[in-house]
Order: C-alpha cells, then sequence, then structure tokens
C-alpha cells in the first residue's frame, strides 16, 4: 500500500506507517498522533481473532480489514458467496426430487436452472451494489471512492457463505436461519458502508435499505418473467 494510505484504526485519521522496522528485526507499533492510540493493533492479532472481531461488526476490525490490508479477494469472494446463494435456490426447488438414471433429461434440466438460479443471483446482487452506489454518489457526490465502496461491500456479503450450512443442516427452523443470515449481511454491508465514508449510522442504513428495495424489485421483476415465459411455453 502507498504511504499515507493507512488509518488509524481507532479515530480514522490518516497515518504514513504501521508500524516502524528497526535494526535486529525489532519492530515498534505506530502510535496515531490524534488519540495516541496504537495507529493498528490487530497487525499483532491472530486472523482469527480479526475474523471474529468482523462478525461482530466492530468499526476497528472493519478499518483494518478495509484500509490497512492488501485484501484483493473481494471478485473471488462475490463469486463463491453467488455460488452458495444460487445452490441453496437451486436445492430447495430440487432437494425432494431424485433421478435413478444418470442420462436422463432431468438431470441436464436441472443443471441449467442452477445456472440461472446463478444468474438471477448476480443479477440481484449487481442491483443492490449498484443502488447503494448511485444512492450515496446523490447523497455524498463527487468525493465518494467507488472503487472503495464496491469493495467494501463485496468484502462485507461473506455472511453469504453461511448458506452452505444452512442447507447441509436443514430442519424445520431454515426459513429463520436463512432471515437472520440475511439480517447479517445487511448488517456487515452497513458496517462497511459506515466505515469507509466515516460517516453516520442513518446514512448507512438508508443506503442498505435503498439497495435492498432495488433487489426486490429485481427478483419479482425476474421471477414475473420466468413465469410468463414457462406460460408461453406450455400453451405453445
Amino acid at each position: 500500500m502507498k504511504k499515507d494510505d493507512f488509518v488509524c484504526v481507532e479515530c480514522n485519521e490518516k497515518a504514513s506507517e504501521l508500524h516502524r522496522d528497526y535494526r535486529n528485526g525489532i519492530l515498534k507499533i505506530t502510535i496515531c498522533e490524534s488519540c495516541q492510540k496504537p495507529v493498528d493493533k490487530y497487525i499483532e492479532y491472530d486472523p482469527v481473532i480479526i475474523l471474529i472481531d468482523a462478525i461482530l461488526c466492530k468499526t476497528q476490525a472493519f478499518r483494518h480489514i478495509l484500509f490497512n490490508t492488501s485484501l484483493n479477494i473481494h471478485w473471488k469472494l462475490c463469486v463463491f458467496c453467488l455460488l452458495c446463494e444460487a445452490y441453496l435456490r437451486w436445492s430447495l426447488l430440487h432437494g425432494s426430487e431424485q433421478s435413478n438414471d444418470p442420462a436422463d433429461i432431468i438431470r441436464y434440466t436441472k443443471e441449467w436452472e442452477f445456472y440461472g438460479k446463478f444468474g438471477l443471483a448476480a443479477l440481484e446482487l449487481s442491483a443492490f451494489c449498484g443502488s447503494v452506489l448511485c444512492f450515496l454518489w446523490a447523497v455524498v457526490g463527487r468525493t465518494l471512492k467507488l472503487h472503495l465502496l464496491l469493495r467494501a461491500l463485496l468484502l462485507s456479503c461473506y455472511g453469504k457463505v453461511l448458506l452452505i450450512p444452512a442447507v447441509i443442516w436443514e430442519h424445520d427452523y431454515s426459513p429463520l436461519c436463512l432471515g437472520l443470515i440475511k439480517l447479517f449481511v445487511l448488517t456487515s454491508n452497513s458496517q462497511a458502508i459506515r466505515v469507509i465514508l466515516n460517516g453516520s449510522r442513518r446514512l448507512s442504513l438508508a443506503a442498505v435499505c435503498f439497495g435492498l428495495l432495488s433487489e426486490t424489485c429485481v427478483a419479482q421483476a425476474c421471477q414475473k418473467l420466468l413465469w410468463s415465459l414457462q406460460d408461453v411455453w406450455t400453451f405453445a
């Protein structure tokens, strides 16, 4: 990372370095000139501790991940989360159906339906992120760093990975589990926006709600389109 790209995880002030490297391998954590606290205490922490703090939506952990690290896995994480969501929808659609013939045409039909679910999940995520970015662009203005905000939104969707255990350990409370996972992802999105903008919680919540509304509208529109195509195919 470039110099002056770091921030203090406590007060969000700019910092030129996270630590100072002395001779003989001696490292000393830099103290923030504004709050007189370590600029980034997480550089000494185990990754598991950082992950736990991120799951708890701690502001300091989010600042460490979004500003003081060079994580470039957001696109890979995005694709993996979309696969998880597509698998969930596909399994809920065909979980109780079985085919004894491995060469059965139904098997290939189900495979294409999985691709369709993946495309629908990608479209909904695009609608969510695009709406959030447009909303914040209209409110904040040209000072908004779109690439940083998009990276934060994609990284904060890591909670969708929990969809896989929810499918594997299916039980009567699956809708409740899926709803809680969705709430957790939205909470992480809101916290990521708040950290990037260093703004109020109300603004980040409004942006997430606007994105969720757009995502829901796109999902319903796609569902109606699919029903219409199925009706046309049936009558044909």
